[in-house]
């Protein structure tokens, strides 16, 4: 398993500055009272993209049209985040894009990647039909496929962790939501690189449950998709690369439900007034599942918001909730 150095890193997180500026990190005094310990929430809902993973495209393209010059067009299958990374950056280093997602994908994401400048196609009812489709648009088309998992998007997202890790050393625990591996791997990658004794512990969707049936057997599992609310943990086959290292490195991986994250999502706006998407309460969904054991009470955690990309329609009927 490869985990790129500090210097690498820090690299990395020169080319992320250049796009954009380092994010927050807030302990909300409501938000601590509600989990009963000390939270240091990571707002990747500030990036210019609303999601965490605006920092890891910016690298990853950043050194594709350095090592091939002769790319033109760039494709990948997303829910959404990941397909507004690569438009930011890609019409940065000028490059065509086009993203490949699932029916009924949310129609402000893909609304935001148009506008962005990107290519929207539909296809599939689930982010892996999707993905076949691009890998066959790419065929097609001579296209380079983006993954959704690669040692620079790895490098990219780290800087985030570098941020809140520098910021706040001492963290006992983070919480990650796990789609398909670059946040988990990025905060595996500065925690090893800055020595941090930190716990990390992978969030899924109860209704995606791939990465934690892959964690407990220690193999891969594919496992059918059925979440509603968190679409960016909405993965049906891990990622081998980004498996290796959840297998190696992370302490344990839990599991959210949708009402769970609904709930989460809530508890957010009502105590931060931050807009936070499915998959970016997640980690919030987990803490308040497990704020009553060992792993919380007492301790000082950090829960990465990695993103705040959700549509209105669906938000108002989730703050009807309890």
């Amino acid at each position: 398993m490869y985990l790129p150095d500090l210097a690498e890193l820090d690299a990395a997180a020169a080319l992320v500055y250049r796009a954009m500026p380092p994010t927050p990190q807030y302990s909300w005094p409501l938000l601590n009272e509600a989990v009963g310990t000390e939270v240091w929430v990571k707002h990747e809902n500030h990036t210019p993209l609303g999601t965490f993973k605006a920092r890891g495209a910016v690298v990853y393209l950043d050194a594709l049209v350095r090592r091939a010059p002769e790319v033109r067009g760039i494709i990948a299958p997303t829910r959404g985040n990941h397909g507004q990374a690569i438009a930011f950056s890609g019409a940065r280093e000028g490059l065509q894009v086009t993203v490949v997602v699932p029916h009924g994908n949310s129609v402000e994401k893909n609304a935001c990647m148009r506008g962005l400048g990107a290519r929207v196609i539909e296809h599939g009812d689930d982010f892996q039909a999707s993905r076949e489709h691009a890998l066959a648009l790419m065929r097609e088309e001579g296209l380079h496929m983006v993954p959704s998992y690669h040692e620079d998007l790895v490098a990219g997202v780290a800087s985030g962790w570098l941020e809140l890790f520098r910021a706040q050393p001492d963290l006992d625990l983070v919480l990650v939501p796990i789609g398909q591996g670059s946040g988990i791997c990025g905060a595996i990658a500065a925690r090893h690189a800055l020595g941090v004794k930190t716990r990390i512990i992978g969030v899924v969707s109860s209704h995606a449950p791939a990465y934690q049936l892959s964690f407990r057997a220690g193999r891969s599992i594919e496992a059918a998709v059925s979440t509603v609310v968190a679409d960016g943990l909405a993965c049906r086959v891990p990622d081998a690369a980004s498996l290796v290292a959840v297998l190696e490195c992370a302490d344990d991986v839990l599991a959210v439900t949708d009402d769970e994250v609904a709930r989460a999502m809530r508890l957010y706006y009502r105590c931060t007034h931050n807009l936070a998407e499915g998959a970016g309460a997640a980690a919030l969904a987990a803490a308040m599942q497990i704020k009553d054991s060992a792993l919380i009470r007492g301790k000082k955690i950090g829960l990465p918001l990695t993103g705040g990309n959700v549509d209105a329609e669906l938000f108002r009927h989730i703050l009807q909730g309890p």
